[in-house]
């Protein structure tokens, strides 16, 4: 396990697995390419009594076929062909009976979801086989793993058939976060400053296998230009493959983050319905489900509104790149982000991408400001208003049960952050109509969350905390 980076908790979680006297059956989900197979391949030493992975675009049969294949190569064992996935996990059944009874065997199928083609039976098949044999071998480990993660949680998650209640261990794999993505980053001779991280966070997010891309020889605006600009650059058709390997409708779910992306604090149903055309009916609801569950979007609540005014996010870092910059300038010059280096839409796309990164690392920020045992709940808020007196809107409100509200600013900046006049006046007016609009009598700090810090002046005064890009790395 020496070349994983983080994933403590997850190696935990399967030591614990390890150690039980029951049979294990363990499901590892996440979004595509955050790095599930690497986990598992990486704990067990790719050390495995069985292993298989489903393959994307090949009929039933096919997968049959390359099963027993698999099979036969690894049990050195002739097993007839199977005419359904019931005689395959026969087999397989078969094979397992034949090993050491008193040692742990650890089976692994990876994409799953790629295995349970329509009318194949292969869940059915799955179900009997783990109900009637499996979940009664003791030193039997399964593992199952896939990206299309709105398949997992529905089939195996909530499941109400024969696996509902079954799996004994659940891992869902986030994307690394800054501290991490500076490991990964280590590990593999990159030492950039931590401001340069932070601008490749906004754009890949904490995503191994993106981050695996970068080269140590040369500079962040030349990596950039690389990977997504350059004539058949790696990752110049990632965005197609990636949403059409995780959802069947996948120009639906296009649609959805599209709208999204064009409106920085989000869209509630309504606006969405409005902005993309689609029925609001249980098909929204489930795209927008598996959406979030996939890690795409984030539903940000209203502050004030415990069920009403949610408000849908795109929060995916390569979909949000991706619509920006990506959609529209591919192809037209392979050194469009070098040129980009002082471009206002940047500048403005840093600012509101470093508002997310900041939202994904809440528990950072709470640390920081000292409350990490204080239970809260984050939120949004916005007042349309006739002019910039009436009107305001904050992108973070973390408010506490102690009966205080961290009011938070966030700035991405190359230095520190200098407030002027103009912009102390705008944040007591901010603090003033969210008072009035909310009828709130708690005691609100502003807090600056900075890439540098706040530089301080006649106005640095009125702020009341601050958190700045290194506490994010903690």
């Amino acid at each position: 396990m020496e070349n994983l980076i983080g994933r403590e908790n997850e190696i935990k979680r399967l030591d614990r697995a390890m150690s039980e006297k029951e049979a294990q059956l363990i499901v590892v989900y996440g979004r595509r390419r955050v790095g599930k197979t690497f986990l598992i391949n990486e704990y067990y030493d790719n050390s495995f009594a069985f292993k298989f992975t489903g393959s994307e675009n090949q009929k039933n049969q096919e997968q049959l076929k390359n099963f027993i294949l698999e099979l036969n190569n690894t049990s050195h064992k002739k097993y007839d062909d199977p005419k359904d996935w019931t005689e395959a996990f026969f087999a397989l059944r078969n094979y397992l009976e034949s090993l050491d009874a008193k040692k742990k065997q650890v089976v692994f199928f990876d994409e799953l979801p790629w295995m349970d083609k329509i009318n194949s039976g292969f869940l059915n098949a799955f179900e009997w086989f783990w109900n009637s044999w499996g979940s009664t071998r003791k030193n039997l480990v399964f593992i199952v793993c896939g990206s299309a993660t709105s398949w997992m949680v529905e089939k195996l998650d909530e499941n109400k058939g024969g696996l509902f209640n079954r799996q004994t261990c659940r891992l869902f794999l986030e994307p690394f976060d800054l501290r991490h993505t500076e490991m990964y980053l280590n590990s593999r001779n990159i030492f950039w400053s931590r401001y340069d991280i932070v601008q490749v966070y906004m754009i890949m997010g904490g995503i191994p296998f993106y981050l695996r891309l970068l080269d140590s020889e040369k500079t962040l605006n030349e990596n950039i230009d690389d990977i997504f600009f350059g004539k058949r650059a790696e990752l110049w058709n990632e965005f197609e493959h990636l949403y059409h390997t995780l959802f069947s409708n996948s120009e639906q779910y296009i649609k959805v983050a599209a709208a999204l992306s064009e409106k920085r604090s989000g869209l509630t149903r309504e606006e969405l319905v409005k902005k993309t055309g689609l029925p609001s009916n249980g098909m929204l609801t489930k795209m927008l489900s598996n959406l979030e569950k996939c890690g795409f979007i984030r539903v940000n609540k209203t502050y004030g509104n415990k069920k009403r005014g949610m408000r849908y996010q795109l929060s995916d870092y390569y979909s949000l790149f991706y619509f920006k910059f990506i959609r529209d300038n591919y192809g037209k010059d392979e050194h469009f982000w070098s040129n980009m280096n002082d471009n206002p839409a940047r500048r403005a796309w840093s600012g509101l991408t470093y508002e997310q990164v900041c939202k994904d690392h809440i528990n950072q920020i709470k640390q920081t400001l000292g409350i990490s045992g204080v239970l809260t709940e984050v939120s949004t808020w916005n007042k349309q208003g006739d002019d910039d007196e009436n009107g305001a809107q904050i992108d973070l409100i973390i408010e506490r049960r102690d009966r205080v509200i961290n009011l938070c600013e966030i700035k991405f900046a190359g230095r520190e952050y200098e407030i002027d006049k103009t912009y102390d006046l705008a944040l007591k007016n901010k603090v003033e109509v969210f008072r009035k609009a909310t009828k709130n009598t708690n005691t609100i700090i502003i807090t600056m969350i900075t890439t540098y810090g706040v530089k301080k002046n006649m106005y640095s005064n009125y702020i009341g905390k601050e958190v700045c890009m290194e506490n994010l790395f903690t």
